[in-house]
């Protein structure tokens, strides 16, 4: 497994967090930093796929 995909994982679950926390408090400035946390995990998670795929795992 690429470490893209591990890092794109711990993003995705850091963002939901803080996401979450600003719901919570009413911070829309920590929920909109979540949103961007999951967003870039996504992409980051997807990133190491492809390298796995081209890697033949």
């Amino acid at each position: 497994m690429d470490s893209d995909r591990v890092e794109g994982g711990l993003k995705q679950a850091k963002g939901s967090i803080k996401e979450a926390a600003g719901k919570v408090t009413g911070d829309a400035k920590l929920q909109g930093e979540g949103k961007a946390d999951r967003a870039e995990g996504k992409i980051q998670n997807a990133v190491g796929g492809v390298k796995d795929a081209l890697r033949g795992k």
